[in-house]
């Protein structure tokens, strides 16, 4: 090659090697951007035999996805009915489902296949809830409909994703055994409906479940349900099931253990309002407990000086009445770790309500304690106070002063200031608090009125976490005073108390009994800050309640 055309050359393609690097140094690699998330369930594009097929004469179903899809939990949530004695196949392959069936269609009869929850894609979940099939081996397509909604009791909200059952009349003695072949799920409104059904006579359920496989067989599980059958003989509406837990009749332990500090916990199937435990075996032990029932009575902490056994018998009563016993077993020579913790009754930004004893609370039973080693400053200032044991619960102390607006105190409680039951010794403990605002509190006084004064009612008052503040029984026009409470929001619920107890009675499925009703009054109420506020609350007729 001639010298010239060989520079040329090497010019050319040196420059076109340095245009590429600077087209790559310019060039900025990029993660993809990914698109919104995909919430669409699977959708169906296409089914054969179609939908809603009659004289269906077919032995395979193939129904065909717009995307890849799963089967989950399917002989639990996929039903056929009327059922077969063979349950079909379902096969997946790729975006397409075969059902194939193993067993005679009968004639003349509308099937449903209710695929339930089974159905979600593949890369989200999403779940294509409450599709079906249909069709029909004769000429005719079952088409009444029942509709309406479910509600929860307690808490007076809609219940979405509650399983809304139907048996037929003759089938309903499977109810609780086994699941059921029609049934549907209420939507985010607590809404359901269910089609394709012939007529007859049904007993309808709706259950909002723990373990999800659709038989009510867990105390813990809301239930609700109709009294009276429903005679189907043309589409039926505003069908409204409430949702209750049913108080069981037989009382039961349901969890028993020893904590790592020794004490025993015990929790129950109902609560029961004059529990009392004794411990039966061994002989001696019974003297040394400490029993401390939580407020919902459901659970008990025993709490006992005396370890020095492998095996313990604890029996449960009730008005004096035996109702169960339990044993649990240890190592007698098992070791325990304990360490005293304290809570106080300080509100958010630790701040004590005025006129108020600030409470300690121990985590342990307090046997003594030496009020020396316990100490307070206000503004840095050391002050005299007095300390009690409280007679009603053992561990809690209450310390008395007269507080002043606008300091800062300092709680100490120096190490070996309180010795529990056990005779172990607390650690160091050190809280600063203030004393809150009196303009931060208001009255409010609510003025209940009743429809009926031949019926009783109760009130409870609760704050906007639902806590219950008051209770009051009332069967006349009643005021109810909250004074000196913090600003901030209130509820009012009212119980419609048929048996005059006092207290909210569930129902029960097997005596057909609804529970008591309950209405929650639909506006919040506003305590403003050093306010009197009134409110007027008109409780309706309990026959106008759904």
């Amino acid at each position: 090659m001639p010298l010239n055309n060989l520079r040329k050359y090497l010019a050319c393609f040196f420059l076109a090697i340095a245009f590429s690097l600077v087209m790559l140094s310019c060039a900025s690699i990029q993660k993809p951007q990914g698109g919104p998330r995909d919430r669409t369930p699977p959708k169906l594009l296409k089914a054969t035999p179609e939908n809603m097929t009659r004289n269906f004469k077919s032995k395979i179903i193939e129904l065909q996805f717009d995307e890849f899809f799963k089967l989950s939990n399917q002989y639990a949530e996929i039903s056929m009915s009327p059922a077969m004695e063979k349950s079909p196949e379902y096969k997946i392959r790729q975006k397409k489902l075969e059902i194939d069936f193993r067993d005679s269609l009968q004639k003349n009869t509308t099937y449903v296949i209710n695929f339930g929850k089974a159905i979600a894609d593949v890369n989200e979940g999403n779940v294509l809830k409450n599709f079906t099939y249909v069709f029909s081996t004769g000429s005719h397509i079952d088409s009444l409909s029942m509709s309406g909604s479910v509600t929860n009791t307690e808490t007076q909200a809609k219940e979405k994703e509650a399983t809304v059952m139907l048996f037929p009349l003759k089938q309903d003695s499977l109810f609780g055994k086994k699941k059921p072949l029609i049934f549907t799920s209420t939507d985010s409104s607590g809404n359901f409906s269910l089609n394709n059904l012939a007529e007859g006579d049904y007993k309808i359920y709706a259950l909002k479940e723990v373990s999800p496989n659709k038989i009510y067989d867990n105390d813990q599980e809301l239930i609700a349900f109709l009294k009276n059958p429903i005679h189907l003989s043309k589409d039926t509406s505003n069908i409204s099931l409430r949702l209750f837990k049913q108080t069981p009749a037989k009382f039961r332990v349901m969890e028993k253990h020893t904590d790592p500090d020794g004490k025993l916990f015990f929790k129950f199937n109902k609560p029961l309002f004059e529990l009392s435990v004794k411990i039966t075996y061994p002989a001696g032990i019974d003297e040394t407990k400490y029993v401390d029932i939580s407020a919902t009575k459901d659970t008990a902490l025993v709490y006992l000086t005396n370890t020095k056994y492998d095996s313990i018998r604890v029996a449960f009563f009730d008005k004096g009445k035996p109702l169960d016993t339990v044993f649990l077993r240890k190592g007698i020579k098992e070791t325990f770790t304990r360490s005293i913790s304290f809570k106080y009754n300080l509100g958010n930004g630790d701040l004590l309500k005025p006129g108020s004893d600030l409470q300690i609370k121990s985590n342990e039973p307090i046997d003594s304690f030496n009020p020396e080693l316990i100490g307070i400053t206000e503004d840095s200032v050391n002050v005299n106070f007095n300390t009690t044991k409280d007679a009603l619960n053992p561990k809690f102390l209450n310390v008395k002063y007269r507080w002043r607006q606008g300091a800062t105190y300092k709680l100490t409680i120096n190490e070996g200031a309180v010795t529990d039951i056990y005779g172990d010794k607390n650690k160091i403990a050190l809280r600063k608090f203030a004393i809150n605002k009196p303009e931060n509190y208001g009255t409010l006084t609510i003025k209940l009125n009743v429809p009926d004064t031949s019926r009783y009612y109760v009130a409870q008052i609760l704050n906007v976490q639902k806590n219950i503040l008051r209770t009051i029984t009332f069967n006349k026009n009643t005021p109810v005073i909250l004074k000196d409470y913090l600003t901030g929001k209130y509820l009012v619920r009212i119980i419609y108390d048929d048996n005059k107890n006092g207290v909210w009675d569930s129902g029960s499925v097997k005596l057909g009994t609804q529970p008591e009703k309950i209405w929650l009054y639909d506006k919040e109420i506003n305590l403003r800050a050093n306010w009197e506020t009134e409110e007027a609350v008109d409780i309706p007729r309990e026959t106008t309640l759904p």
